[in-house]
């Protein structure tokens, strides 16, 4: 007997170890037949953003779980209605065959869910919803799913390129442009049009452009992702979804006028760009009320252009936010911020660019293929990341043409000559705007309203603000007006 023990004893650990584990997981799994027992899911409710009919959303994952020490039988998977909506449990999309489907305790399967939806009647966004029903061991459990229908108007050429003479867009129902759109006479765009730009898509204008929004009507130009980046981020808040909007003027024909109130063009590469090659008759540009925001690439671009600019944000670009070379510029109660990616955001929500370091404004007045450049910015806001946000590259300071009046500026000391009754930021103005980054756990998205300690406030020049007394949200200015384009409200 000590033999046969001494014998048993010399056998390997590890042997012994892998006989139990093999034993161990030869034994049937114990299914319950328990009415007690239930599912879980990683969400009871999955809710699709506005889905473009035909179209169909991204595919989003819900997580089944058996928390129970003991396997159930998942007698049917089923749908109340299944028409707009499609799904896949691990890897079975064939309703007629997701029946008793053995799931182990601790164990889990993934479920796909896509929304598709038909054309509907009403042009306006139209509610739908649907439930998945799992039915085990006599009780039913559902996740809900839900989706807004959106009918839109497709903007698609053939081989990427669609042209047109003139085109007016209007609001009855938004538009998906997918390629490059080239109008060679002019555009018009109603107050409340969505213009959802697909990867890559474009707009050439060679005319004249009218885009004129109200405050609660306004003209948006955006990515036509509607769906999340990760869990909890919507797609919305990454930059370089599409291209960009281009004003183009050959010089030849007569220069247009670009006359743009409440618009927004929002996550693209580029955002405003506007060129023409007649240095001695530049077209016009009126922007007013506007938002031009996060781009990977450029903000607003102007060159041999005569601009008006009022009452806009132009934000968050890896570039600069505002290039000017060529033309007479006057900005007025604007808010130019550059807090583009890292570390103004803890997550990535850039599409892995980096920016660059380079000024949140840069005046060209150097370039002989230009017209002279003359830029005044009055109170407004010119702040960013980096120490110094504005260039004013031209050759003689002190005989430079534009002035800069009432602003505050993060910035180097600019001349004399031509910069006056300025607020320069000091290493301690940490508070300027109510947020300045994108951070997810609290939902926190880049808001550059004023903060109540904000050193912008009461800065503006008085006799400026009296001819723009309404700011870019519709608030009345007070006698001692902040700079940017959001006075700050108590």
């Amino acid at each position: 007997m000590m033999n046969w023990i001494k014998k048993i004893s010399t056998i390997p650990v590890a042997i012994l170890l892998a006989a139990a584990l093999h034993l161990t997981a030869c034994q049937p799994d114990i299914l319950s037949d328990d009415p007690n027992l239930r599912l879980s899911f990683s969400k009871d409710t999955l809710l699709f953003d506005t889905v473009f009919t035909t179209m169909g959303s991204s595919t989003r994952t819900i997580m089944v779980y058996n928390p129970n020490k003991n396997a159930v039988n998942i007698e049917r998977v089923s749908m109340k209605d299944g028409k707009n909506f499609r799904i896949n449990l691990d890897g079975e999309n064939n309703h007629d065959l997701l029946r008793d489907i053995t799931l182990r305790g601790g164990d889990s399967l993934f479920l796909f869910v896509k929304a598709y939806i038909d054309p509907q009647k009403e042009d306006s966004p139209v509610f739908i919803e649907d439930k998945i029903a799992f039915r085990v061991n006599g009780n039913t459990q559902e996740i809900t799913l839900q989706a807004y229908g959106q009918n839109v108007e497709k903007i698609q050429g053939k081989q990427g390129l669609k042209i047109y003479q003139d085109l007016t867009l209007t609001s009855q129902k938004p538009y998906l442009v997918y390629d490059t759109v080239v109008i060679a006479g002019d555009l018009q765009v109603q107050a409340g049009t969505t213009i959802y730009m697909h990867t890559g898509a474009l707009i050439h204008v060679y005319g004249n452009m009218t885009a004129i929004g109200t405050k609660d009507q306004p003209i948006i130009f955006r990515g036509d992702r509607t769906d999340m980046l990760f869990d909890s981020v919507p797609y919305r808040v990454a930059s370089g979804q599409w291209d960009g909007i281009y004003l183009l003027h050959d010089g030849e024909s007569a220069s247009p006028t670009y006359t743009m109130d409440y618009i927004e063009i929002l996550s693209g590469s580029v955002g405003l760009y506007a060129y023409s090659t007649n240095k001695d008759q530049c077209p016009q540009l009126s922007l007013k009320n506007s938002r031009i925001h996060n781009h990977s690439i450029y903000g607003l671009i102007l060159q041999n252009i005569d601009a008006q600019v009022v009452n806009c944000e132009i934000s968050n670009c890896a570039s600069y936010c505002v290039y000017l070379a060529g033309g007479t510029h006057e900005f007025t109660h604007n808010t130019i911020a550059a807090y583009y990616g890292y570390p103004y955001t803890n997550i990535n929500i850039h599409t892995n660019i980096l920016p660059e370091d380079v000024a949140a404004v840069y005046i060209n007045n150097l370039s002989k293929n230009m017209a002279k450049t003359i830029s005044s910015f009055n109170n407004c806001i010119i702040t960013g990341g980096r120490k110094n946000n504005i260039v004013v590259a031209t050759p003689l300071p002190d005989y430079y043409e534009g002035q800069f009046v009432g602003n505050y500026m993060r910035a180097d000391s600019l001349a004399g000559a031509f910069a006056q009754n300025n607020v320069y930021a000091s290493d301690s103005d940490t508070l300027v705007f109510k947020n300045i980054y994108y951070e997810l756990r609290k939902y926190h998205y880049y808001d550059f309203h004023l903060d109540s300690l904000s050193p912008a406030r009461g800065v503006a020049d008085s006799t400026v603000s009296l001819s723009y007394p309404i700011d870019r949200a519709g608030n009345t200015r007070k006698r001692r007006a902040d700079a940017g384009c959001y006075e700050y409200v108590e």
